[in-house]
């Protein structure tokens, strides 16, 4: 099938490898202009921008999605399907364009964890499942017909980044199962349950910050949710400290906020329970294990 491809992260990427390796042709991959980055605000390309190079794909990096130019040269191509995979929410003019629509992966079963943070979101609520979803766009974000869905435990040794790895090759194999199933007309979209979706916002600064007056096994999915990024964080001498892996305790000996460091061991109170604090960064130092840090730093107090 020739296909036109949206993406712009690592995310996107075994997909749209997925889909060559299928056979389908990659008319043209679409993805984010390259941005300033870093010191020195040197312009940087997107993951799929440089897969595209790589592999010699066709590339297209529009500034404004609603751009004539843009759309007449998405029509010159005259692809049959468009794929979108972590892209920007593209307007009518573009996701109606292809006889066989323009389709979308989420990380998520939808309508559950509709928006931008999916896998973060299911993590921080302490789910135990998740999965991916291929959707067909309509005019409002993530609430198109289902096309295909695929269940996935989420371990309890998870974090985000775990998951993440998990889900973006999982969501390669239903890409291409929605593709073949739409080129062969054996999948037929259904409109998602009618039930009330539990929001996934992009997340801020404020998201990861650790209130230690919640329980231990809340602030213990917080963590999880967004390790190793973008990282829960607390205040440690007046700068901020993210929390990478923590393990809630059977004890509720301290207070929220207050710390031990008996046995080389950091454990803090939260409002139900303790926590063990295995993993953490202080500000401007790498990530390391508690017991080195309390080498050299025998006393360590959070601020509530």
């Amino acid at each position: 099938m020739k296909i036109v491809f949206f993406g712009t992260p690592e995310f996107a990427i075994p997909s749209l490898e997925a889909l060559i390796a299928d056979g389908h042709e990659i008319a043209a991959v679409v993805t984010a202009p390259d941005k300033p980055g870093g010191r020195s605000h040197k312009l940087l390309q997107s993951d799929v921008k440089k897969f595209a190079l790589a592999n010699g794909l066709p590339l297209l990096q529009p500034v404004k999605l609603r751009d004539p130019e843009f759309l007449d040269e998405l029509r010159r191509i005259n692809a049959e399907l468009f794929v979108v995979i972590a892209f920007r929410m593209l307007p009518e003019a573009g996701w109606a364009m292809p006889p066989r629509g323009t389709f979308n992966l989420h990380a998520a079963l939808l309508p559950k964890y509709r928006g931008a943070a999916p896998i973060n979101h299911a993590i921080i609520n302490g789910e135990t499942e998740t999965g991916v979803t291929t959707f067909l766009l309509d005019h409002d974000i993530d609430t198109g017909e289902i096309l295909s869905q695929r269940r996935v435990p989420i371990l309890p040794e998870d974090n985000v980044g775990t998951l993440y790895d998990r889900l973006m090759h999982i969501g390669a194999e239903e890409v291409v199962k929605t593709v073949r199933g739409l080129e062969e007309g054996t999948v037929t979209p259904r409109p998602q349950p009618d039930e009330c979706p539990c929001p996934a916002p992009k997340l801020t600064p404020e998201t990861g910050h650790i209130d230690w007056n919640r329980p231990a096994r809340e602030i213990h999915n917080l963590v999880r949710g967004l390790s190793p990024y973008p990282g829960a964080w607390t205040m440690l001498d007046g700068a901020k400290c993210k929390i990478l892996k923590t393990i809630p305790l059977e004890t509720s000996e301290l207070a929220p906020a207050e710390t031990s460091t008996t046995g080389k061991r950091l454990r803090v109170g939260t409002g139900n329970g303790d926590l063990e604090i295995v993993t953490f960064q202080p500000a401007g130092k790498k990530a390391m294990e508690s017991k080195a840090y309390l080498n050299g730093h025998p006393e360590i107090k959070f601020e509530p």
